[in-house]
């Protein structure tokens, strides 16, 4: 599909910029949630159905993320997706984590600190360089939710690949806009709320299978079996063979809204989202006196920012006196330049 064509599925107030905290649906994705809804509300529907949902969801992230689809696990938030990867690490593993790493993926590994894990923190532009022959782990965001910085995903990989260090890397802020080889890492994680524009409770983990066999899946239930549809009693332990044994039973609505959003990204491409999003962050970059960059989301310092952006109808993060902006498919130019308008004098 092209792109100028999707972007009719939108309808966005005017000056939403934010997409780094939860995306937008389009209109198939809220139509189907109505549905569903209205289904659950009149107990009209089948909850198999709403099941399947799901599935579409794994079959579509795999795609995105250019894995096999039985590498893939589902769940409800990326620290859920990232625990039994920290629970599988041996007593006194060490971990380097990028020092301005949002949380989800820093406590599930300073949770094991009890039992001897080791986590250091060091800037995110030394992150490849501080990999050494202690590392055994090696965890970040592939663009960082602060700031929207891309990190150095080549010689990270590099770096942990000569030491033998695992690869744990969030994506929750890249998946959607950023192509980029899943495969390359042993975990690869994305909340599925933000760029992948489904409900909050969706999540994804791309598992290797050298990864998966040291890992134990301690929330099994009926959903990671064999066969959920004969796992709902009693003994013997069944588990799926590939990552579904790591899924936890799906919040049905959730999956139901993201899975239309998902197969609608394949359609237009990653790529194409990448340069329509990046144009309009380097647009609002240079409107402000700063130079281009290469990430969807950015951050400038501009006194007053939430009285202006308030006053002119912008929604945008404010933190400290920094604006951080965030731009997708619905995102237009007439929304960068209402917030320039709004910021310059």
């Amino acid at each position: 599909m092209e792109l100028e064509q999707a972007q009719k599925l939108w309808q966005p107030q005017p000056g939403w910029l934010n997409t780094a905290s939860y995306g937008l649906p389009p209109d198939p994705g809220w139509d189907a949630l109505q549905e569903a809804l209205a289904d659950w509300r009149a107990g009209q529907g089948s909850w198999e159905s709403w099941g399947a949902a799901t599935d579409r969801c794994r079959t579509a992230f795999a795609q995105l993320v250019g894995v096999p689809v039985a590498d893939v696990a589902v769940g409800g938030t990326v620290s859920q997706l990232l625990a039994p990867v920290a629970a599988a690490l041996p007593a006194g593993a060490r971990v380097v984590v990028p020092e301005v790493e949002f949380t989800s993926n820093l406590f599930p590994w300073l949770v094991q600190e009890a039992r001897g894990v080791q986590v250091r923190t060091v800037p995110l532009a030394e992150l490849a360089a501080s990999v050494d022959a202690d590392t055994d782990l090696v965890a970040f965001s592939l663009v960082q939710s602060a700031d929207g910085a891309v990190a150095a995903y080549d010689d990270i990989v590099a770096a942990a690949r000569a030491h033998d260090a695992l690869v744990a890397v969030d994506a929750t802020q890249a998946c959607g806009w950023l192509p980029f080889e899943a495969a390359r890492a042993d975990v690869v994680v994305a909340g599925g709320y933000k760029w992948l524009m489904g409900p909050r409770g969706t999540g994804f983990a791309y598992l290797a299978p050298t990864l998966r066999d040291r890992l134990r899946p301690d929330a099994a239930g009926w959903y990671a079996g064999h066969d959920p549809h004969s796992s709902y009693y009693g003994p013997p332990l069944r588990l799926a063979e590939d990552a579904r044994r790591f899924d936890i039973s799906p919040a049905w609505f959730s999956w139901v809204g993201a899975a239309p959003a998902l197969e609608l990204l394949l359609e237009i491409g990653v790529p194409a989202v990448r340069a329509y999003d990046v144009a309009l962050a380097n647009r609002f970059l240079t409107g402000l006196g700063q130079p281009p960059g290469d990430s969807a989301i950015v951050t400038v310092e501009v006194p007053d920012a939430q009285e202006k952006l308030e006053r002119a109808g912008i929604r945008a993060a404010v933190r400290a006196g920094r604006v951080r902006a965030s731009f997708h498919l619905y995102s237009t130019t007439e929304d960068v330049d209402l917030a320039l308008d709004a910021l310059t004098p």
